[in-house]
């Protein structure tokens, strides 16, 4: 029996090693062709760490960026952001599978355990379904959001250029990205010309929401339809959270900012940087004419992002609830982390005591580093740290300005929001490197 749980615990150390590498190597992969003559508008050769920049935000669907999408790339080059945004989000490891089951060939134990590891699911049993069910049930609401954006989009750009850009904002939108192709009207403008477009707005929001809430959520929907005692405890809780952490945000935003707003251009705006703040990276207001509670609000939300096993980055809605119900727990002065009548494993409670941790770490160490090195104010730095880390992709304006050290640290922050801090450190660390021994108990003190 120990030798069978030595050897699983060796298969999940690779996958994630897998996984991480694979990711690696597409943006390796995406920076080369973005440096290629034929990705800019200009045909000349993008420097590589420009390249490599855009790389990283487009495969860890940051949407951070240093140069202008539409004004720099070349359809081309904006072929070439949107396949690694749909890789990237989707997964490399679920994307490779997929082809790989395509040609025919046979995926064996190992291949679907990395599968189980790549898309957080919970049992390794019908892997291959779950796998075809969201690759059919993406490319259908991509297509789908297309289709409803084509009307905004073909009346301002034509019929060509309209559905391009319909595709774009689509896959772009539901894989929590943040890339736009609007910045021919202005330069890193994002959404800001579609502020009070309310069927724009909705469109958008719906493709961010449904993108972050987790495939898993998806299978349940699917199963149980509006069954909802029947749903998985991590469903319940990512519907709850989610619900939460858009509907409180948005009422603090209507009543801090947009003052000055038409009502219907103030309620949009509110849901929309509620929405978006959670990793998706797209803007319909000027975030640097928000007052500091504002812009502190949207960092935490860009750390907690979206939900585990979705297009989305971020720590998760699973960690801060499940910190959340710890919280309660104490309060209460019960034994158990109790949810929705079932207790939470205490595994799943250190994971998320240690997420938090890595977290705040590396966002308010990074945050004062680049504050010193750029000579910037402490809040602007970090709510661009919190948006790398939690792949938001909103930026105060300052990331174009940044020097290279800093741009550096950037796609690490975004390379480790991606991937997620357990799967990198389960990547780096051997498993059982720190031993099974137990130590001899010893009470201490907290709080």
């Amino acid at each position: 029996m120990q030798t069978e749980l030595k050897k699983r615990k060796r298969q999940g150390t690779g996958s994630f090693q897998l996984i991480v590498g694979g990711f690696f190597l597409l943006i390796l992969f995406g920076a080369l062709l973005l440096t290629l003559p034929i990705s800019s508008q200009d045909r000349h050769f993008t420097p590589f760490l420009d390249a490599l920049f855009t790389s990283v935000s487009c495969t860890c669907v940051t949407g951070l960026v240093v140069q202008d999408t539409a004004t720099h790339w070349s359809f081309f080059g904006q072929a070439v952001i949107l396949s690694l945004i749909q890789i990237g989000g989707m997964g490399v490891i679920t994307v490779a599978l997929a082809i790989i089951r395509l040609t025919g060939r046979k995926i064996g134990l190992k291949q679907r355990s990395i599968m189980q590891d790549s898309i957080s699911a919970p049992q390794i049993g019908n892997i291959l379904s779950l796998t075809g069910f969201i690759l059919k049930t993406s490319a259908a609401i991509e297509l789908t959001g297309a289709l409803l954006l084509s009307p905004v989009f073909i009346k301002d750009f034509g019929i060509a250029k309209g559905l391009w850009y319909s595709l774009f904002h689509s896959v772009s939108a539901f894989c929590n990205a943040g890339f736009d192709l609007l910045g021919v009207r202005e330069k890193f403008s994002s959404l800001t010309t579609y502020s009070d477009n309310a069927y724009f707005n909705t469109i958008i929001m719906l493709l961010i929401v449904i993108g972050g809430i987790s495939f898993m959520t998806w299978s349940d929907v699917r199963t149980f339809k509006f069954q909802l005692r029947r749903y998985s405890l991590q469903s319940k809780i990512i519907l709850i959270t989610t619900g939460i952490l858009i509907l409180i945000p948005a009422v603090c935003f209507f009543f801090m900012e947009y003052s000055d707003a038409p009502m219907k251009e103030r309620i949009l705006c509110s849901l929309f940087q509620s929405v978006t703040a959670r990793t998706a990276g797209f803007n319909t207001s000027d975030l640097a004419a928000m007052h500091e509670s504002g812009t502190v609000i949207m960092t935490i939300l860009m750390l907690i992002g979206g939900s585990p096993g979705s297009t989305a980055g971020g720590m998760k809605t699973t960690t801060v609830a499940v910190l959340f119900l710890s919280a309660v727990a104490v309060f209460r002065r019960k034994n158990d982390v109790t949810g929705f009548s079932r207790r939470i494993p205490e595994d799943a409670i250190r994971n998320a005591g240690a997420i938090l941790f890595i977290y705040f770490s590396l966002f308010l160490t990074s945050g004062i580093i680049i504050s010193r090195v750029e000579g910037l104010p402490l809040l602007t730095c970090l709510f661009e740290t919190g948006s790398a880390a939690g792949t938001a992709g909103l930026t105060l304006g300052i990331t174009t300005g940044l020097s290279t050290f800093s741009h550096i640290l950037l796609m690490l922050l975004m390379f480790f929001g991606r991937m997620g801090g357990l799967t990198m450190i389960y990547a780096a660390v051997p498993s059982g490197a720190g031993g099974n021994a137990r130590m001899p108990l010893e009470n201490i003190n907290v709080g």
